[in-house]
């Protein structure tokens, strides 16, 4: 991983040494003067974009969507190119390249052109009220990309943008990602390129404060599948029947509860189903179960998510989890499967938090509040974590919103503007730092 930070907190030390009140410089007051002169048009553009639905699995919404952001980042500079991600049985992605002078560091911006909002969702439409936009993406993640475009927008009219080297990477399967060896691959190449990866997913407010996130969990999933003696229910728990396969189901799901048990590690169970038979669907979302009351289950099937903080954290659970199941009632067996296909975890590392102690430098300047760091798990799993590996980075520059994944979504449209400045400075520092 880069860590270029850790040696940028001697400077930290000296900002931090400045006055509260520190000015902008000439170019950093004009960027904010651009985010609040370009208000009207910035929220003409998100209306658009919501307006459009691009649920996941509506490819030729996407792409709109998609067409939509290369009008926008073209005219800024920006070489923009579609990713076909057909073969990953996705839509595609955006990727568009800002090419500067080669001597600052190279940013990479993340962000997601699809959202949970497929064309038969009855929530399609933007409708203002007031400070709130209600739409489907409105926070999640076309605020999101408001909130990118509109400072990309004020670094050009301020000059900060000609030198700056910095790569758009806009997925389209962010809210449900085709096989990841091949939806990510693109992504993934992006981040061993770049010095600071920025993500513009949601902001985060506790108790009215923003805060700042630093590290987001993993997102995997995970299947549980039991077999055991079926027969007369007069026969539970005898020898010659054991407990069947519902009861092995409960003692393994409970025993994850209470005996695996460490900070920042949860585990759900979103689909469970059990009986003389059942059988799991191909999209692995409905379980089909027959039984009776009087016939000891011979079939039980679970389904589940893990998240966690580090790849450590996932192979202990991973391993105890394996353990648990080994040891089967009477009459039982089980198998436990985890799918490859899940988001990493981005572990908290210096180098992001230096990332954030960044962020609150242009925060004293513009005269907002310290950002705290969010605790990890007040927050899901993102794209950023395919590149945690490599690059620092830091979530959270998209809008406040509330309702996310649901009819009534709402975009604090307030905090756009705040959000728009704020990420316009910090990229424009960042960018003319040397690599």
């Amino acid at each position: 991983m880069k860590q270029f930070f850790l040696a940028a907190f001697a400077g930290l030390s000296l900002l931090a040494a400045a006055p509260a009140d520190a000015a902008l410089s000439r170019q950093e007051r004009a960027m904010t003067a651009t985010v609040d002169a370009e208000q009207v048009r910035t929220l003409a553009m998100l209306e658009t974009w919501v307006n459009q639905n691009s649920g996941t699995m509506n490819f030729a919404g996407v792409a709109r969507v998609g067409e939509m952001l290369r009008a926008e980042l073209a005219p800024l500079g920006f070489t923009v190119d579609w990713l076909d991600m057909r073969a990953a049985g996705r839509a595609g992605h955006i990727v568009a390249r800002h090419k500067g002078n080669g001597r600052g560091k190279k940013l990479l911006l993340i962000g997601h052109l699809d959202t949970v909002y497929e064309p038969d969702s009855p929530f399609q439409r933007w409708v203002r009220r007031g400070n709130d936009g209600e739409g489907p993406g409105a926070g999640d993640d076309k605020g999101g990309m408001a909130v990118m475009i509109a400072a990309l927008r004020a670094m050009k009219a301020a000059g900060t943008l000609k030198n700056a080297d910095i790569t758009v990477f806009l997925t389209g399967d962010e809210e449900d990602a085709g096989p990841v060896e091949i939806s990510r691959r693109d992504l993934i190449a992006e981040g061993r390129k770049a010095d600071v990866a920025l993500d513009f997913e949601g902001l985060v407010q506790l108790d009215g404060r923003d805060m700042g996130s630093t590290a987001r969990r993993s997102s995997g999933e995970w299947t549980l599948t039991v077999t055991a003696r079926s027969g007369h229910s007069s026969g539970i728990f005898s020898p010659g029947s054991g407990s069947g396969a519902i009861y092995e189901a409960a003692r393994v799901i409970d025993s994850f509860r209470r005996e695996i048990k460490e900070d920042k590690l949860t585990f759900n169970v979103g689909l469970i189903g059990g009986g003389a038979s059942a059988e799991l669907d191909a999209g692995k979302i409905r379980i089909a179960a027959t039984g009776k009351t009087n016939i000891i289950a011979g079939t039980a099937i679970a389904r589940g998510d893990l998240r966690a903080i580090s790849a450590e954290q996932i192979a202990r659970a991973q391993a105890r989890m394996q353990a648990i199941v080994a040891q089967p009632l009477s009459g039982a067996t089980a198998k436990l499967e985890f799918h490859p296909d899940g988001y990493p975890p981005m572990a908290p590392t210096e180098g992001n938090r230096a990332i954030l102690a960044r962020l609150n430098a242009v925060n004293r300047d513009l005269g907002l509040p310290a950002m705290g760091e969010l605790d990890p798990v007040k927050r899901g799993a993102g794209d950023i974590s395919f590149v945690a590996a490599d690059v620092d980075g830091i979530a959270g520059l998209g809008p406040a919103s509330r309702g996310d994944h649901a009819p009534g979504e709402t975009v604090d449209i307030a905090s756009i503007w705040r959000q728009a400045k704020r990420a316009a400075i910090l990229m424009s520092r960042l960018a003319a730092e040397r690599r």
